[in-house]
């Protein structure tokens, strides 16, 4: 009787020593949920419908399900997101800058610290453009017409602090005009604003741009902020190439709840590392002019601070809520 205790005892104890590692069911164990913390329609939500397709192809195959939570700049989506359970099954697509600006700005929900920081995806450079049957035809010509008449040209953004607004900021600083910032819920909606022509110029990035021009023929994109002229668009100017150096857009990475395990961090690093060297995926991302910037890990964050320390300055010298 003392023997069989002893040795049930025992194996009791060998089943609590087992590593958390071999306990710890692989991921993902059920459905995972991708928020976009924007509206459907724009470059962030092509981003991440793209990449849950190619998530589930390399995983279990358990389904990967795209949910969008737009508002207030992407506070409400990414806030969620920060407060869900740690378990690796919600993630979320964090654009810069509103990843960064939103806590700068106001006492938000989320900051930087509330998300495990898995990799960036996406580099995708800020472009303005106009209708195309306004008179403005380049990137001078809008600077001109902003010089003569401060305030009167409105430009659609998608929302305040969003990368749109940032740019355009940062374009009127160089360039020494100021325009009328008119804030939208998203890209889409800046799109509709444009073509209905209830605004002068729309701030969209590359992506997205290229899209909304590709939907009619009534989209005139006037340059890219990139470092120089876009292999998939050589015939658009840079902002440089007009006196304006301004360089910015909106990198796109995936995120997890911070206390996210490290092994459920390595289980989607490790998904992630085989969707980004599929073929097909980068085909799809090619089609729909998303390129591809794969950060991961430490790299992505110290990225990510650095971006900060900047948006930090530019809030000291021009805050963007005011």
């Amino acid at each position: 009787m003392r023997r069989s205790c002893l040795a049930a005892l025992a194996a009791i104890a060998s089943l609590v020593l087992l590593p958390a590692a071999t306990a710890r069911a692989a991921w993902p164990e059920r459905p995972v949920q991708i928020v976009v913390p924007f509206a459907a329609g724009g470059g962030t939500d092509v981003t991440a419908r793209l990449l849950g397709r190619f998530l589930e192809r390399h995983t279990s195959g358990r389904p990967v399900v795209v949910q969008n939570r737009a508002g207030a700049g992407g506070e409400i989506g990414m806030a969620a997101v920060a407060e869900a359970p740690p378990d690796g099954h919600t993630l979320v697509i964090l654009n810069t800058p509103n990843v960064l600006t939103i806590p700068i700005e106001r006492q938000a929900r989320f900051r930087l610290d509330s998300f495990a920081l898995i990799a960036n995806l996406v580099d995708d450079p800020g472009t303005l453009s106009v209708h195309a049957s306004n008179p403005i035809r380049s990137i001078a010509e809008l600077t001109e017409a902003m010089r003569r008449q401060p305030g009167r040209v409105t430009y659609g953004t998608a929302g305040v602090g969003s990368a749109g607004h940032i740019a355009m900021l940062l374009v009127g600083r160089s360039a020494g005009v100021e325009g009328t910032h008119v804030p939208f819920g998203g890209s889409a909606q800046v799109a509709n604003a444009l073509l209905g022509r209830q605004i002068e110029v729309a701030t969209a990035n590359f992506g997205e741009a290229i899209g909304f021009a590709q939907g009619g023929g009534q989209w005139r994109i006037l340059g890219v902020m990139a470092p120089a002229r876009l292999e998939a668009a050589p015939e658009l100017p840079t902002f440089a190439e007009a006196g304006i150096p301004v360089q910015t857009g909106s990198l796109r990475g995936l995120g997890a709840p911070r206390g996210t395990p490290p092994e459920t961090i390595a289980e989607i690093t490790r998904a992630l590392d085989a969707v980004m060297a599929d073929p097909e995926y980068r085909a799809a991302m090619a089609q729909a002019t998303q390129a591809i910037r794969y950060v991961k890990g430490a790299e992505y964050e110290a990225l990510l601070r650095g971006m900060e320390a900047e948006l930090r300055a530019l809030w000291a010298a021009t805050p963007w809520n005011r």
